[in-house]
C-alpha cells in the first residue's frame, strides 16, 4: 500500500495561469433555484382563486402532494448547500498548505482528507489513489440525490392515483344519477331538477380527478427542476476536483513496483548467463563440442519453425485471394442481375405505356 500513498513533490504549486487552484462556489446554482421558486410563487399568486378552488375539491390528497413537494425542495436546497463547506474547506487547505491546519474537517472529501493526512497541499497522488477518491466522491454524491428521486416519481404517482380515485367516483356517481331519474313523473321540470342535482357528484369527482393530477404533475416539474440544479452544481464541483486531482497525479508511480521487478528478474538472468558463460570457457574441449552440437540443433529446430511459419503465410495469402476472387465473381453475379432486374422493369414500363396508348386509341376510334 505504500506505493499508492500521497507523496510530497513541492513547496508552490499553481496552475498554469500562475494563481492557486480553487473550487467554484454553488451559490450562483443557488440563486436559480431561488428566482426560480420566485417565479413559481409569482404565477400561483396570479391564479390564487383557481388553485384554491382545484385544491379544495381534494385537500387531503392535494395536500399531502404539497407536503411531498416541499419536503423535496428542502432536501434539494440540502444537496446544494452541503457542497459549501466541503468547498470552503477545499479552499482552506489550498491556502494553508496542509489538512492538519483546517480546522473543521469535510465530510463529502472525507476519503480525500484522509489519504492526504499532515501532507503539505502540493502533493502527488498515484493512479490507483486517484481512481479511488473520485469513485468514493461520485458514489457519494449519487447517492445524496435519490431521496429526491425518489419523490419526483412519488408526486407522479400521487397525480395518477387522484386522477384514478375522481374518476372512480364520478362513474360510481353518473350510476346513481342515472337510476335516480323517473321517466313516469309528472313532468320534464322534476326529471331536470333531478337530473341537474345529480351531476353535481360526477362533476365533483372530475374535478377531484384532474386537481390531483395537475397538482401532483406541477410539483413533479418544479422539483425536477430543482433537482436538475443540484445535479449541475454537484457535476462542476466533481469536474474541478477531478482536474485538480489529475494535475497532481503521478502517472509513473504505479509503473515503478513493475519495473523494479523486470529490472531484478533481469539482473538475475544476466548473473545466471554469465555464470554458465564463465563454466563453458572453464570445461573447453568437450564441453566447447557440446556447445556447438546443442547450437546446431537449435538453429535447425528454428529454420524448421521459420518454414511451417512461411507455409502458414502462403496458405493464408492464397485462402485470402481466394476469397477476393470469390467476392469479384459474386459482385460480377450481383451486377448482372440488377441490370436484368432494371431491364425487366424499363420493359414492363414501355409495356404499360404501350397498353396505355392503344386503350386510347381504340377510344378515339370508338367515339
Amino acid at each position: 500500500m505504500e506505493n499508492v500513498n500521497v507523496a510530497e513533490i513541492g513547496s508552490t504549486e499553481k496552475t498554469a495561469g500562475g494563481y492557486t487552484y480553487r473550487l467554484s462556489s454553488p451559490m450562483p446554482f443557488l440563486w436559480t433555484m431561488l428566482l426560480f421558486l420566485v417565479i413559481v410563487g409569482f404565477i400561483a399568486a396570479i391564479l390564487f382563486r383557481q388553485t384554491q378552488t382545484a385544491f379544495m375539491h381534494n385537500p387531503g390528497l392535494n395536500g399531502l402532494i404539497l407536503g411531498v413537494l416541499a419536503v423535496g425542495i428542502v432536501l434539494v436546497f440540502n444537496h446544494v448547500l452541503a457542497l459549501r463547506p466541503e468547498v470552503r474547506w477545499f479552499n482552506s487547505f489550498r491556502a494553508a498548505g496542509s489538512a492538519d491546519k483546517v480546522n473543521r474537517n469535510p465530510r463529502l472529501l472525507a476519503p480525500m482528507r484522509a489519504l492526504i493526512g499532515s501532507r503539505k497541499s502540493s502533493v502527488a497522488l498515484s493512479t490507483t489513489a486517484l481512481r479511488s477518491i473520485l469513485d468514493s466522491i461520485a458514489t457519494r454524491l449519487d447517492e445524496s440525490r435519490d431521496v429526491s428521486r425518489y419523490l419526483i416519481g412519488l408526486l407522479v404517482f400521487l397525480g395518477l392515483l387522484g386522477t384514478f380515485w375522481g374518476l372512480i367516483g364520478t362513474i360510481g356517481s353518473i350510476s346513481v344519477v342515472i337510476q335516480s331519474l323517473d321517466p313516469g313523473s309528472n313532468g320534464t321540470g322534476d326529471v331536470l331538477s333531478a337530473l341537474k342535482e345529480g351531476l353535481s357528484m360526477p362533476l365533483s369527482g372530475m374535478g377531484q380527478a384532474f386537481s390531483s393530477s395537475l397538482l401532483g404533475l406541477s410539483g413533479s416539474l418544479i422539483l425536477g427542476f430543482l433537482d436538475l440544479q443540484a445535479g449541475r452544481a454537484q457535476n462542476r464541483f466533481y469536474t474541478e476536483l477531478e482536474n485538480w486531482l489529475s494535475s497532481v497525479t503521478d502517472v509513473g508511480s504505479d509503473l515503478a513496483p513493475a519495473l523494479d521487478a523486470v529490472a531484478g528478474s533481469s539482473s538475475d538472468d544476466m548473473r545466471a548467463l554469465s555464470e554458465y558463460l564463465r563454466k563453458v570457457s572453464e570445461e573447453g574441449g568437450v564441453g566447447n563440442q557440446r556447445s556447438v552440437a546443442a547450437m546446431a540443433s537449435l538453429a535447425e529446430g528454428i529454420q524448421g519453425l521459420v518454414k511451417n511459419m512461411r507455409n502458414e503465410q502462403q496458405m493464408l495469402r492464397d485462402w485470402i485471394e481466394a476469397q477476393q476472387d470469390e467476392a469479384k465473381a459474386m459482385r460480377r453475379t450481383l451486377d448482372r442481375l440488377a441490370e436484368r432486374i432494371g431491364l425487366q422493369e424499363r420493359g414492363g414500363e414501355r409495356a404499360e405505356r404501350l397498353r396505355e396508348r392503344t386503350s386510347h386509341a381504340e377510344k378515339s376510334e370508338g367515339k
